[in-house]
């Protein structure tokens, strides 16, 4: 038995998310059914992270273990001619047995789009949130300055009954402008339920001055839900990449 990773690159505007649904299509379901019908036994992956319905990556990671013979690094190819347009494979390789993408020691990397103009770009509108009123990004950047390092992000939460410890580390958090495109990109230890983008949503209304760049930081140690801003929506949310210290990818 070999266990074999996958990164993992999609578009998901079309699906429901990462994680196995009942009614209706989902990234892990995809790789399911191409990889048990690819090597002729049943596979089920397991993800390192359970994106939300709408939201796309550039490299979430992915694992299975398998008695078939092939190659580790010629299933992205045979899995690519199987996969729809908007999910493909972008590597595969080999990992020890005992390799969890989940249980061990990891940095993340999320990237937040907006789009800031007065009329929306039909271009941008799967990958990039729409927002009419002008944004301070350095305004925005001196609130994203005070969730830097580990903090209880109680705050920026949605509540599951599996979320008991709400201890992270964020390592960056920056925002930047690129013509008409906001982007924050954040990167951290792992992430709460929708902690991005409630953080993006928080962003957001200190950028147009109704929430004054000081208040994060009492946002923050409030560690309760009902202080910060509302959670932005999942298109403008990307999974960059994941990586594990100590393990060549």
């Amino acid at each position: 038995m070999r266990r074999i990773m996958l990164t993992v690159a999609y578009d998901g505007t079309a699906y429901c998310g990462w994680q196995v649904q009942p009614n209706g299509d989902t990234i892990e379901a995809n790789l399911n059914r191409h990889l048990s019908e690819l090597l002729g036994e049943p596979i089920t992956v397991i993800g390192a992270s359970r994106t939300d319905s709408g939201v796309h990556a550039k490299g979430n990671v992915a694992v299975f273990d398998t008695n078939a013979r092939i190659a580790a690094d010629k299933i992205a190819l045979a899995m690519n001619t199987r996969l729809p347009h908007d999910i493909k494979v972008q590597s595969s390789r080999e990992v020890p047995p005992d390799f969890h993408p989940r249980y061990r020691e990891v940095v993340k990397t999320y990237e937040y789009r907006i789009c800031n103009r007065r009329i929306p770009d039909p271009c941008e509108r799967l990958y990039a949130l729409f927002y009419y009123w002008p944004l301070d990004e350095t305004k925005m950047q001196q609130a994203a300055d005070c969730l830097v390092g580990t903090h209880d992000f109680s705050s920026f939460c949605s509540h599951r009954p599996e979320d008991k410890n709400c201890v992270r580390t964020i390592y960056e958090l920056k925002v930047t402008r690129e013509g008409d495109i906001v982007k924050i990109r954040i990167t951290g230890s792992g992430f709460l339920y929708n902690m991005v983008r409630i953080i993006a949503g928080t962003l957001l209304r200190i950028g147009t001055g109704a929430v004054p760049a000081e208040q994060m930081k009492q946002i923050l140690d409030a560690k309760d839900r009902k202080v910060a801003c509302e959670t932005a929506r999942p298109e403008g949310l990307t999974l960059i990449g994941i990586e594990y210290p100590g393990l060549e990818l």
